[in-house]
């Protein structure tokens, strides 16, 4: 049977490590995939094909970006442990669509996207797809952060901690249910989930894993403002979860910088969206946190 990636296996993870005198750190979260049929998996739902351009963070040593490399039309990986370019260097050596980014993922800009990716990604085209194993530490900072700054991505298929692929396919009213499901379900919607065991890792994480993939939506019809402030609306709902939305958003707002007046206008608010002020954040709709944010643009206009 053919390998998908050739580096999905407890002993060639083992021999590219000690080829390079290298040990997994537990600090930058690394846990090295070792089950090729995972990488398979990641491989089909994501769809990836030559006409993608990928944008990977947290490679490795390389064993999900090869198999990346042998289909998307060119990839970007972003890496910032010190110690593996020259890993990436030697097991990604037979491909020429290889980009490597040394540097945070947290700290990647546009210019970065626009150097790798050259026009396409002047035309707004590239990435389309971000598919990685990501750092469990920050992963779901990352998905929502890169879906709101890099209109080119049309979807993400990432392998997160099992805890987070809930909240980010949560059903409104459930315990998982909070501002970062509403805020990412603003902007993307969750099309595919598997889940992979700890015994898939080289060492062995101490959670359970999945792989998730989410596509940027169109269907909400709003603009990336409009989705900014129903997210603003979601940290204000969501900042005392227990307490009644009216006064969640009353702690949120009290004292908040450029933020005047604010606290005097939510009843308006509230009012104007419809939304009774005894319910709780967790109760509402996308569609009712787009109409505070509504409201809330009109009252503080």
């Amino acid at each position: 049977m053919s390998h998908v990636s050739y580096l999905a296996s407890p002993s060639a993870t083992r021999a590219v490590l000690e080829r390079h005198g290298l040990a997994t750190k537990k600090a930058l979260g690394q846990n090295f995939l070792v089950n090729d049929s995972v990488i398979a998996r990641i491989c089909e739902l994501s769809e990836v094909c030559g006409d993608d351009a990928v944008l990977e963070v947290g490679p490795g040593i390389g064993t999900l970006t090869v198999a990346l490399l042998a289909r998307a039309g060119r990839v970007l990986s972003v890496e910032r442990d010190t110690d593996l370019p020259a890993v990436l260097a030697e097991t990604c050596a037979d491909f020429d669509n290889f980009t490597l980014l040394s540097k945070d993922a947290l700290t990647l800009s546009q210019a970065d996207l626009d150097e790798a990716f050259g026009a396409a990604a002047a035309e707004g085209a590239a990435p389309n797809k971000f598919i990685a194993n990501l750092p469990y530490a920050v992963a779901a900072t990352l998905v929502l952060d890169f879906f709101q700054r890099f209109s080119s991505l049309q979807c993400a298929t990432v392998m997160v901690q099992s805890e987070v692929a809930d909240r980010m396919m949560a059903k409104m009213g459930t315990k998982d249910y909070g501002a970062y499901t509403v805020k990412l379900n603003l902007i993307a919607k969750p099309t595919g989930r598997f889940q992979v065991g700890p015994g898939n890792f080289f060492p062995p994480p101490r959670v359970t894993s999945a792989v998730i993939r989410l596509d940027r939506r169109d269907d909400l019809g709003i603009t990336a403002e409009e989705a900014a402030v129903a997210s603003l609306m979601a940290d204000a709902a969501f900042a005392t979860r227990r307490k009644t939305i009216a006064n969640s958003m009353k702690t949120f707002f009290s004292g908040r910088k450029g933020c005047d007046g604010v606290v005097e206008k939510l009843p308006v608010i509230l009012e104007a969206a419809g939304i009774d002020a005894r319910r709780r954040g967790e109760s509402l709709t996308l569609e009712e946190f787009i109409a505070l944010g509504a409201a809330y643009t009109e009252a503080v206009r």
